[in-house]
């Protein structure tokens, strides 16, 4: 089924002429950044519990304590660090997955999702209770939506979310990926999570999240929650406590901390983007929308301002992601690697899950990677191939060092927040047509 898909080398060459390869050299972004010392996380996720109010709270009571998002540096130390913040509170903390639906929305699957995290009964101190039952806590007002939530976490006499604040990649708003989600359809399981999806195709994540996240906290004892702030090296750069009445106020303002920390391109208008992965470890989009630019994939929601990246030619996929291909919609071409690695049913079942169809569109397929910037360089405009601008990434959240074209490199020169560390020199390929140098971030 999948032979013929892959455009040879030479069907490219006729068709896009001769075109100047660029000569690429190597930048590398330098950021300024201040992570907690690993040795000190657990101590400062137990101080952030007292930043909560647990007045209401009974003697002895019972806190439900959420976690599951994958990706988060240092997270058993966090959570664990939680856990004994709140047993020095006197109180009797368990945990339990907050992760929508997966680990196959089963109750054991989340449970073994959260021991592949690190987050086990051993590593945080406490029981952990999983389930997928869920209590309908309400309706929202104009919609009549319903609004579900974790049928053991709602018996408890308190309930703190742990989660990592981000922009999110199918959509922007005051607050996006972080606590207000987890509470809505991390905490939702799966049946809150299928319920957001479905109405973010006509109401949009960034009005529901925090209009259902103002109904739990007013209908549920949240007690607040404990957020995370991460580095451009994705290492924890800030663990805070937000109790619940400043919730969505603070969580905003730490988005816009999260923005301004998360690795970015180092520059905003390119004529190519090679990325050589993507994967879910990468994001939950496989490529990070807000690096790329690109969200066209996600119904109702606006694209980000920028970058401007005229194309994307992707190479291949990371090992983790085991050929869940989400997000390769984004790319303009792809190299065959993607077409033979592709697991078409974990990719739509995802697509799927999340309403976003689009985002696993196969691009065209091309044999080797001279074909991919041929084809690439051939469909930019009237720009000669030797004068583009050509940025290639590992992937796009391993972003400190990358190749460069020589117009890129120039204006480097001019830059204090960046620092050539290789000279321009020819692009080189092996007898097959593919790249000979390595992945730029050492992926």
């Amino acid at each position: 089924m999948r032979e013929g898909l892959a455009v040879p080398e030479a069907d490219v060459r006729r068709a896009c002429g001769e075109i100047a390869l660029p000569q690429m050299g190597v930048v590398e972004q330098v950021w300024d950044v201040d992570p907690i010392p690993e040795a000190g996380i657990e101590d400062r996720a137990a101080t952030a519990v007292r930043e909560l109010d647990f007045g209401d709270v009974p003697e002895g009571g019972e806190v439900a304590v959420g976690a599951g998002s994958r990706g988060i540096a240092n997270l058993p130390a966090i959570v664990g660090g939680v856990v004994r913040g709140v047993h020095e509170q006197g109180y009797d903390p368990f945990v339990f997955p907050a992760m929508g639906s997966h680990g196959g929305a089963t109750a054991d699957g989340q449970r073994e999702k959260l021991a592949t995290l690190g987050v086990t009964e051993e590593a945080v101190g406490c029981e952990i209770r999983a389930t997928m039952d869920v209590v309908e806590v309400g309706r929202t007002p104009e919609r009549d939506v319903p609004v579900y939530f974790d049928a053991i976490a709602a018996e408890a006499d308190a309930i703190v979310p742990v989660n990592r604040i981000k922009p999110h990649t199918d959509f922007g708003g005051e607050v996006e990926s972080g606590l207000s989600k987890m509470l809505v359809i991390g905490m939702g399981k799966q049946r809150g999570a299928k319920m957001a999806h479905d109405w973010a195709v006509d109401w949009s994540l960034r009005n529901m999240l925090p209009e259902i996240a103002q109904r739990l906290l007013s209908d549920l004892p949240v007690l607040g929650g404990v957020a995370i702030v991460e580095d451009e090296h994705d290492d924890t750069t800030l663990i805070e406590g937000v109790p619940a009445s400043e919730f969505l106020d603070r969580e905003a303002e730490l988005l816009e901390m999260a923005w301004e920390r998360m690795p970015k391109l180092p520059f905003e208008g390119l004529d190519v983007l090679v990325v050589d992965q993507l994967g879910k470890d990468v994001s939950g989009q496989g490529m990070d929308t807000n690096v790329t630019g690109r969200r066209h994939f996600t119904i109702n929601e606006p694209e980000p301002e920028s970058p401007d990246i005229k194309r994307i030619y992707l190479r291949g996929y990371t090992a983790k992601t085991k050929g869940n291909a989400m997000g390769m919609g984004q790319a303009d071409l792809a190299h065959e690697d993607v077409l033979e690695g592709l697991e078409w049913s974990k990719s739509l079942i995802n697509a799927i899950t999340a309403s976003t169809v689009r985002g696993v569109r196969l691009p065209p397929v091309v044999e080797t990677d001279r074909a991919g910037l041929l084809a690439s360089l051939g469909t930019i405009g009237p720009v000669p191939g030797d004068e583009a601008r050509i940025l290639r990434v590992t992937d796009t959240m391993r972003l400190k060092r990358c190749y460069a074209s020589e117009p890129l490199i120039t204006a480097a020169r001019e830059r204090d927040d960046l620092r050539v560390v290789a000279e321009p020199a020819p692009v080189e390929f092996d007898d097959e047509g593919q790249f000979v140098a390595p992945s730029p971030d050492g992926a």
